[in-house]
């Protein structure tokens, strides 16, 4: 066990702190970010010294992709959005191990489409520290991950129980988590979908990524066995494609979710116009992401119809996508212009059957949140990690502002030269960790 913690240990420490070591000149660390010793707090720490190795054959099950709790119950068609199907109780699983002192549960919901009426069946999983205040007091966090994952067992009710343990997104929750753990939050993390659905997942369209949000909210609270108070405090937390969901969330929740206690909304290096972005990730290391954005966003949006405008590379790329988790596959397209990939050799960003889903996606134009919302996001495009535009989420925050939102812009030091002299620092606020301190203000 001591074997396995110390890995666990390093594995963690490796994500944190990559390159870190010998840069003694590096900047010193903007306010906010939060150092080691509160990434390795005293819960985190005992987490990682408590931790139970998950025997073989239970952590073999676990990366297999046949749990029959994924398999939906007959409905009549009248449930309310945010209700309870069904829950598990689970062990949290990562790398192997598990710690002792998180509660877990599975839970299927009735969720909405894009046009809020039209009910979809989505998974999730809340994890409740034993830590902090009491359960029936704890406030929530209602995190949509850097998932991005178009394919099927690949989101986080899988992740978090030991299923896809190499995925990107987990791996850059991990910090985050830690921080909300140490302050006795619940969290709860939505799958956007049924994560044991076989057809591609519509993660990219925004409306249904915030009703997902939103009820799986609406579950968690009203799962009694889980113990949480239905009135209890909630921020949403949102990064890179789970910003996109946190963001339409709170601007959709006054009128989709009214009774929701939502306090704040940490909407973290999201898409603002999908067409920008495409723009700027087209050719990039991002072309794989652009191309899953295209992706998930057809199972919404029927029209866009991928395949027909592909030649048979870009079809067998799409094809391969569509069943994929975004690690390793998104990030096997570098540099690739995917104009190449279609017959008409239009980038993605010009073709007219996608215009109508880029449109439905912009950021600033389904709602007021009336949360406090934080933005932040790459303050300049200066380094390859720039994907969305810096001007997109500046004038999103003006936005939100004029309508009468109370904002916090908070941009990030993304620069190629701060990642060479700070890499701790500009990996830790990619993340979204100095901002949990901000979330906690806005709590009562």
């Amino acid at each position: 066990m001591k074997h396995r913690t110390l890995a666990l240990a390093a594995a963690v420490v490796a994500t944190l702190y990559t390159l870190t070591a010998g840069t003694a000149a590096a900047e010193p660390e903007p306010a906010g970010t939060p150092g080691l010793d509160k990434v390795f707090n005293g819960f985190v720490i005992g987490q990682i010294q408590g931790a139970q190795p998950v025997p073989p054959d239970q952590a073999f099950q676990a990366l297999l992709a046949n749990d029959p709790f994924y398999q939906e119950p007959p409905r009549t068609g009248a449930e309310a959005p945010g209700t309870l199907l069904k829950a598990k109780k689970v062990d949290v699983m990562f790398l192997g191990i598990t710690p002792p002192d998180i509660e877990a549960y599975k839970l299927m919901y009735v969720t909405t489409g894009i046009d809020g009426v039209t009910p979809v069946v989505s998974t999730g999983i809340v994890m409740i520290p034993n830590h902090g205040a009491p359960v029936g007091e704890k406030k929530v966090i209602s995190y949509q991950e850097a998932n991005d994952s178009v394919g099927w067992s690949c989101h986080p009710s899988t992740q978090w129980t030991g299923g896809d343990p190499l995925d990107g997104s987990s791996w850059s929750a991990l910090g985050p988590l830690a921080l909300m753990f140490d302050k006795g939050y619940a969290v709860m993390i939505s799958d956007v979908g049924n994560d044991g659905d076989r057809n591609p997942h519509a993660v990219f369209a925004g409306k249904f990524a915030a009703h997902a949000q939103l009820d799986g909210v609406r579950a968690a609270l009203a799962y009694q066995d889980a113990g949480l108070n239905p009135e209890a405090q909630v921020a949403l937390f949102g990064i890179a494609g789970g910003g996109v969901g946190a963001a339409f969330s709170a601007e959709l929740q006054p009128t989709y979710a009214p009774e929701l206690n939502v306090k704040s909304a940490l909407l973290e290096g999201m898409v603002v116009n999908p067409r920008n972005f495409m723009r700027v990730a087209d050719g990039s290391v991002g072309s794989g992401f652009a191309l899953a954005t295209l992706l998930g966003l057809e199972p919404a949006y029927p029209e866009i119809q991928v395949n027909a405008k592909m030649n048979p590379a870009g079809m067998a790329l799409a094809n391969a996508f569509r069943t994929q988790c975004q690690t390793p596959a998104y990030f096997g397209l570098p540099l690739l212009p995917l104009n190449t990939l279609f017959n008409s050799g239009l980038s993605p960003a010009d073709e007219p059957a996608f215009q109508r889903a880029f449109e439905d996606n912009i950021l600033g134009r389904s709602g007021t949140p009336k949360a406090k919302v934080a933005i932040t996001s790459c303050a300049a495009d200066d380094s390859f990690m720039s994907l969305v535009p810096a001007k997109d989420a500046k004038d999103l925050a003006d936005t939100y502002r004029a309508g009468g939102t109370e904002v916090t812009y908070q941009p990030t030091n993304c620069s190629m030269v701060r990642m060479l002299t700070d890499m701790y620092g500009w990996g830790t606020d990619l993340f979204g960790m100095q901002t949990i301190d901000w979330i906690d203000s806005t709590f009562e």
